[in-house]
């Protein structure tokens, strides 16, 4: 058998080998695992090249993309979302289900039972939390992974229009480890918190004051203009954690991060700025009137700015191209 050429930490068909395999059920990794490896060699000594290394490279050019490949012997069907994404899509929804939505409940069971309502009360508004969160949760996840795949699917068929056809180039080196996919779930995590508090605090209105009137926590008048891009910056950054923990992460998607970081820090910031975020209702009741100084809201506003432009400068530092 022919000495392929070694690149990166494997021979290009290992590397090939370990791309379609570990996207195959685990019962026959091993045989296909085989399976290719002696195709390649066969093919590659067939062609009776002087050069091996050129052949191989060849040879694997023509088999095409191992993430399709994989496709075909895993006889899946067209899915939503397909086998190379569902893995990872299956695990940020258990992250999601297992701590965002606990939290959102737990915090509004809390606020039930502080404002003396009773248990069939508490268990009612739990109840509803869990089908209203949990869906949404699971719908905006579904989405987010389906416009990826759509994503994968167009700059596969759509040559020198997103990336070209693909190459042994493409293929990552053996043995790296996923850096940022702890951190990237955690990320999807957080964001998707934020964006379901701020929507439920407006839905449920969990402050009850002692008259019985029921209110935001955020200034409702918001929902007429500033909270539109701060929830649009962070369904950006919760799409952009999701890629983060499914792909390798680049300049241009970096770039995008700039963006995301833009529509919900500067808002955020200036809403702050303004005393704006919290609703004055609320405020007046919950401080009994005591006015939180200046510099808090200055402070939070310069922290919000500063916590969105060290983020992306270390997903700058993160890319790979």
């Amino acid at each position: 058998m022919s000495k392929f050429h070694a690149s990166g930490n494997g021979t290009l068909t290992d590397r090939y080998v370990a791309e379609v395999v570990r996207r195959i059920p685990a019962g026959r990794r091993g045989d296909v695992a085989d399976e290719l490896r002696a195709t390649i060699a066969d093919t590659v000594e067939a062609r009776g090249s002087a050069a091996p290394e050129t052949a191989e490279r060849e040879v694997l050019t023509e088999m095409g993309d191992p993430i399709r490949l994989a496709a075909q012997y895993a006889d899946r069907p067209l899915a939503l979302i397909g086998p190379g994404l569902y893995p990872t899509y299956v695990r940020l929804l258990t992250v999601l289900l297992s701590t965002v939505l606990p939290m959102v409940i737990a915090l509004s069971a809390v606020l039930d039972v502080m404002d003396g309502r009773g248990a069939d009360e508490v268990i009612g508004g739990a109840v509803g939390a869990v089908l209203s969160v949990g869906a949404q949760m699971i719908a905006w996840l579904t989405v987010v992974f389906a416009l990826i795949e759509r994503s994968d699917k167009r700059s596969d068929t759509r040559s020198g229009a997103v990336r070209g056809a693909w190459t042994p180039d493409d293929l990552p080196d053996r043995g790296v480890p996923k850096e940022h996919g702890a951190a990237a779930y955690a990320g999807v995590a957080w964001h998707a918190l934020l964006i379901a508090l701020i929507v439920w605090q407006h839905t449920a209105q969990p402050y009850q004051t002692d008259g019985g009137l029921r209110l935001d926590v955020l200034n409702p008048d918001l929902w007429s203009g500033w909270i539109w891009p701060i929830l649009a910056g962070l369904v950006g950054l919760v799409t952009l954690d999701a890629i983060r923990a499914v792909r390798v992460w680049t300049r241009s998607l970096a770039a995008w991060t700039v963006g995301a970081e833009a529509a919900f820090a500067l808002p955020l910031a200036w809403v702050l700025h303004r005393h704006e975020l919290f609703n004055p209702a609320f405020l007046s009741d919950a401080n009994g009137g005591w006015q939180t100084p200046q510099f808090v809201y200055t402070v939070a506003a310069v922290g919000v700015l500063a916590g969105g432009a060290h983020r992306v400068l270390k997903r700058f530092r993160e890319t790979r191209d």
